[in-house]
């Protein structure tokens, strides 16, 4: 069996572990910060595992498999693991498509910052669908909260992931 998949950037045994991996770290890490990482002002730090994306497509499948994980353990039920995940998936494609084409890893790194960000207004929506208040002032309330905590948390982890880039090739 020598044919190649290539399902994300999944050919390979090697490529299937590594994706296993980040997957299992953001579970790991999204349970760890359990407190923070559900409801309209969340801090999910495992999302700063999205900034892997620009290096390699294999890991919006890792994320995306990551984040459902997550989510079925999420306060907001059954409708977390399609928005929620499907918004991460979304946010994953989109921040691929966009920084193939760059060449600075930093510059790279901002625009899956600035995309990852954008995108919470999925989640905004689906706080405020399930909101037992008015709609427009829980989105925008959970908008507002949920960026600023997409920002910090991506943002953290764009340093990280730039750091360890120096040292090992994130793209391999």
């Amino acid at each position: 069996m020598n044919s190649k998949i290539d399902v994300f950037g999944i050919d390979n045994l090697a490529d299937l572990t590594k994706a296993a991996v980040v997957a299992a770290l953001y579970v790991v890490v999204t349970m760890v910060f359990a407190a923070t990482s559900f409801g309209p002002i969340q801090f999910r730090f495992s999302e700063g595992l999205n900034n892997l994306v620009p290096f390699n497509k294999r890991y919006i499948l890792a994320v995306t498999l990551g984040c459902f994980i997550s989510n079925m353990i999420s306060s907001l039920g059954p409708l977390d693991l399609v928005i929620g995940t499907g918004e991460t998936l979304i946010a994953l494609i989109t921040i691929r498509l966009v920084t193939n084409h760059i060449q600075s890893v930093i510059k790279k790194l901002a625009a899956s910052v600035l995309i990852g960000t954008f995108y919470m207004f999925i989640v905004a929506g689906e706080i405020a669908f399930l909101g037992s208040s008015a709609f427009w002032p829980t989105f925008w309330s959970a908008y507002l909260t949920t960026a600023i905590g997409e920002f910090v948390c991506m943002t953290l982890g764009a340093v990280i992931i730039y750091m360890i880039n120096l040292k090992y090739d994130l793209s391999k």
